[in-house]
């Protein structure tokens, strides 16, 4: 097997290791997906590397991206890592306030962008500023700024004995990535993996996968989170070969079309799948309605150890499946070995129908600092405790310290902040451990429990702490809610700003004979808001009495990551949140 040391090795490691196929990545243009081999992507990996060369980039250069998942952000990926340049990706969805600060902060020499529109936003971006930066965009047409002819000029300058000169004088403690967290507050701060921080954490969860290079993964989430990333170089350690979606809207049917064995999926990903079942379920009448409901009961009490035993459920699970849970497997794929969540919590009881309809969710926990896995939930025979974020890996040492905190320490772990030594000692101690906000425990099994976010915990004026993290991931459990944040900091009780399921409830408003001309009637609706509350009470009902939801408000808008509410993981910015509904947060205390 070939040694992996830095990064760019598992382009030789595939090489070597693995049989020749001609789909090592793929990508869809003009409606048919282009297939490289790694012959391709070791050349065109070289050709960037020589183009960058020409342009006079040396090592320690950051080289920016802002392009859409691909087989060229691998070739960009590891054209700019074997000649010791740094790669900064950043988000398409970045606000041009962070856009610029980031450009100018890491010094950025060279950006890859997707069109020749999104460059011209760039050139008009750095009007004021100093910075000299060379930008290329990913449009087709073979002129002078494109990454097209950028390749072809990297062929015309090829030295692949100057490339691999300069790799082998890269080590796995030199820099391989500097990524800006999106962060809830003030500016992104550029956190420093290094090549061996990155190659310890897929290496670690490499076990993990019951397949190998006869396998296919598809990618749709950003590969600018190192989340999607390092499981893009796992696949590329096991030989499995990648698929890239179109965009966000074609997910379904390149699921389809690729019949992929694994993937990755935010929580809010899953849980639009689940409410898509469950609608088209509750449409269905007769025999086939009960039928549903009786495997959505099955389902919906699944655990992994009650299948492996003869009982009565293990029938009823079987015929369940036979009759209903496996036209959902097949209605995504039909090949689905695991889908990874991450990102936050996975309601229990959605993962739970995802199992029992054979389409196992293993779900991780971790931070950009950690490369990022810290936990993960896996196969062994006790892997899988639903509501756990599983076991810690294995060359990590885990810890909750008194206050409740997640500290950890181990190869995974960043090097600091870039260009901020004060902000590193905030969150790294004298003892090596990465202190990660999250408050969690551990249970009997070994497996971790997120239950809060160290900063977003807060009093009421009684003096009673409140986690709303825990309160929020059960409110959204209800079809009525599309996102929730609970607030009442320094105030007599909780309560929560509700944005709703529009979807659902125009579509619970016409099954109820509600009539609405427009969105904003619903929300006036008394029958709705009746509805809601009930909601609120039944969660309520599992809450201790602090923690009970007294009062709630409707938010008109959708939050997103373009209005700013979302960070790109779809976390909520509460300060920012706070601020747009402070009058509707004042009209709850009547301030």
């Amino acid at each position: 097997m070939t040694e992996i040391n830095r990064i760019f090795d598992l382009l030789e490691k595939y090489k070597s290791d693995y049989k020749l196929k001609d789909d090592v990545l793929a990508g869809k243009s003009d409606g048919k997906w282009e297939k490289f081999t790694i012959q391709d992507y070791i050349h065109h990996s070289n050709y960037i590397s020589s183009a960058l060369l020409s342009l006079g980039i040396k090592k320690s250069d950051k080289i920016a991206t802002i392009i859409p998942n691909s087989p060229y952000w691998n070739f960009i990926d590891m054209g700019v890592m074997k000649i010791g340049a740094i790669h900064v990706p950043i988000y398409p969805t970045s606000s041009d306030k962070d856009l610029s600060f980031i450009l100018e902060h890491a010094e950025i020499k060279v950006l890859f962008v997707k069109n020749q529109e999104f460059a011209l936003k760039i050139r008009i971006l750095l009007e004021k500023s100093s910075l000299d930066i060379r930008i290329f965009h990913l449009d087709s047409q073979q002129e002078e700024n494109s990454i097209a002819a950028l390749i072809e000029e990297g062929k015309k300058t090829l030295d692949v004995k100057e490339i691999n000169s300069l790799s082998k004088s890269i080590s796995g403690d030199d820099i391989a990535t500097l990524i800006y967290t999106s962060g809830t507050t003030g500016d992104p701060k550029g956190v420093m993996l290094t090549h061996k921080n990155i190659i310890s954490n897929f290496i670690g969860v490499s076990y993990i996968p019951t397949f190998g290079e006869e396998g296919r993964a598809l990618s749709f989430l950003p590969l600018c989170h190192v989340y999607e990333r390092m499981l893009n170089y796992l696949y590329q350690y096991l030989g499995i070969s990648v698929y890239y979606c179109e965009n966000m809207g074609t997910i379904v049917d390149n699921i389809q079309e690729v019949k992929p064995d694994m993937m990755s999926a935010v929580p809010r990903f899953l849980e639009k799948v689940y409410e898509k079942i469950i609608y088209k379920g509750k449409s269905l009448k007769g025999i086939k309605k009960a039928i549903f409901n009786f495997a959505l009961k099955i389902a919906s009490s699944y655990e992994t150890y009650k299948e492996n035993k003869i009982s009565f459920y293990s029938i009823q699970l079987f015929i369940a499946r036979k009759l209903v849970l496996n036209k959902w497997r097949k209605a995504l794929g039909g090949n689905f070995k695991i889908i990874v969540s991450g990102g936050a919590a996975l309601q229990p009881r959605i993962a739970k129908v995802f199992w029992a309809a054979r389409i196992p969710i293993y779900e991780g926990y971790g931070l950009t600092e950690t490369s990022p896995v810290i936990a993960v939930t896996n196969n062994d025979q006790h892997g899988v405790t639903f509501g756990t974020v599983g076991s810690a890996l294995k060359d990590l040492d885990v810890k909750i310290t008194e206050d409740g905190e997640i500290i950890c320490k181990g190869p995974s772990i960043m090097s600091g902040y870039y260009k901020a030594p004060e902000l590193t000692k905030e969150v790294i101690d004298a003892e090596g451990y990465f202190h990660t906000g999250d408050i969690g425990v551990f249970n009997e099994k070994g497996h971790l429990k997120i239950t809060g976010r160290k900063k977003e915990i807060f009093k009421t004026s009684a003096g009673k702490y409140i986690a709303p993290q825990l309160i929020e991931n059960k409110l959204r459990e209800s079809p009525f809610v599309d996102n929730v944040m609970v607030v009442g900091e320094n105030e007599k009780f909780a309560s929560a700003l509700i944005v709703p399921d529009y979807s659902y409830l125009r579509n619970w408003c016409k099954k109820n004979h509600i009539p609405f001309a427009k969105d904003e009637d619903i929300l006036q609706n008394k029958q709705i808001r009746y509805r809601v509350l009930r909601e609120i009470h039944d969660i309520n009902l599992e809450l201790g009495k602090p923690e009970r939801i007294q009062k709630f408000r409707f938010c008109q808008n959708v939050w997103s990551i373009e209005s700013g509410e979302l960070t790109p993981t779809l976390k909520l910015k509460r300060d920012i949140i706070s601020n747009n509904y402070k009058q509707l947060i004042n009209e709850i205390y009547r301030k």
